[in-house]
């Protein structure tokens, strides 16, 4: 942010104050990164039970228009025309070059019956862009909205459906990546049952108006507030990119790991943003592949710790994200490798503060994800 920038706020805002939690500047908001029990109890508090996560920054908005699927999919390379009503799908906002803008979630509407209308989410720091950026591209022929006027709370854990079987039991009719409209505790959302985490859990979009009145009940019900310290070691120990770090412009889907984003009719097509890039790596390979790496001792390796090859090789990669896993007791990191390097099990070496530590590829995710699956 530039100097002397305002930072804004979410609707919970002053709920977090109340809870007491610590706020930082984040993607031009003021969010908290941890409450007083920290972010080690907040983090096994999701993994065992249920965390509601402020989620209210990110950019949420319909996008509307005759076959409108169809003209997403000019935007990204997802099979977004073979949505169902109620189906989500994760999928990448690509540049021209094959870099990718940014990566999002997009839901077809349950009762959507003419495939005229699209449900967006996007990254906060972001949004703004992304949302220029596909108005710009498919002007005339589609409408997009902004609902800036609507909070975005995360139910995560295994203790979530529990809560929603009290407090808005038709969520429990979910499975994961499905959406429809509910009433929870009163409140009518837009409820999707997805989450950043690993974990079961909902994403819940509401009027900004009622945000507060629904995380109370969400909390008295048995969630425990969490903030982005815990939100980060999660989806790290998940392996899911964050965008700006794992995924940016630089990388494409084939490097990152996401090939499976990319389906067999998006490659036939050749029809989406990058796809000379994005074919050409499928079938000559990359020069590097996002990998996890599990450091062999106690030091957890930070974002831009250099990665070399062992016993004092030439540095061959790069850190992107990394820190501690609470779950699996020990440091946990992502990174880009060459291909020869990114088999499980490789031996590498990291440079922390200049010193080699040992460590090796590991296979993603290190906790296994836990999604409602039909």
């Amino acid at each position: 942010m530039a100097p002397g920038t305002e930072l804004k706020r979410t609707p919970l805002h002053d709920l977090h104050l109340e809870l007491g939690g610590k706020m930082v500047p984040f993607a031009g908001y003021e969010m908290p990164v941890q409450y007083p029990a920290g972010i080690l109890t907040e983090h096994k508090t999701t993994r065992a039970g249920a965390g509601l996560f402020d989620v209210s920054h990110m950019g949420q908005a319909w996008l509307d228009g005759p076959d409108v699927a169809a003209l997403f999919e000019t935007l990204v390379p997802g099979d977004i025309a073979g949505l169902k009503p109620g189906q989500i799908r994760y999928t990448l906002l690509m540049a021209e070059d094959g870099g990718i803008l940014d990566d999002l979630m997009v839901t077809r509407p349950v009762d959507d019956t003419d495939g005229s209308r699209l449900f967006l989410v996007v990254n906060a720091a972001c949004k703004d862009q992304d949302f220029a950026h596909i108005a710009e591209r498919l002007a005339g022929r589609a409408t997009l909205t902004r609902l800036d006027d609507r909070a975005l709370l995360a139910l995560q854990g295994p203790g979530a459906a529990a809560i929603m079987r009290g407090l808005g039991p038709a969520a429990l009719d979910l499975t994961f990546m499905t959406a429809a409209p509910v009433e929870i505790a009163g409140v009518p959302c837009l409820l999707s049952r997805s989450g950043y985490t690993g974990e079961d859990g909902f994403e819940i979009s509401v009027p900004a108006g009622r945000a507060v009145d629904l995380a109370r009940a969400l909390l008295g019900a048995g969630a425990s507030p969490i903030g982005l310290g815990a939100r980060d070691s999660l989806r790290l120990e998940a392996g899911l990119c964050l965008y700006g770090h794992d995924i940016d412009t630089t990388t494409d889907p084939i490097e990152a790991s996401l090939a499976w984003t990319v389906p067999k009719r998006r490659r036939a097509a050749a029809d989406f943003p990058g796809a000379a890039r994005v074919l050409a790596a499928l079938k000559d390979g990359v020069s590097r592949k996002r990998v996890g790496i599990r450091p062999l001792g106690r030091a957890p390796a930070r974002e831009g710790v250099a990665i070399a090859a062992p016993d004092g090789g030439p540095e061959i990669g790069i850190v992107t994200s990394g820190g501690f896993g609470p779950s699996v007791e020990g440091p946990v990191a992502m990174g880009y490798v060459p291909p020869a390097y990114a088999a499980p099990g490789t031996r590498i070496d990291l440079l922390v503060r200049g010193k080699p530590l040992p460590a090796e590829v590991a296979t993603l995710p290190f906790t296994p994800h836990r999604y409602a699956k039909p």
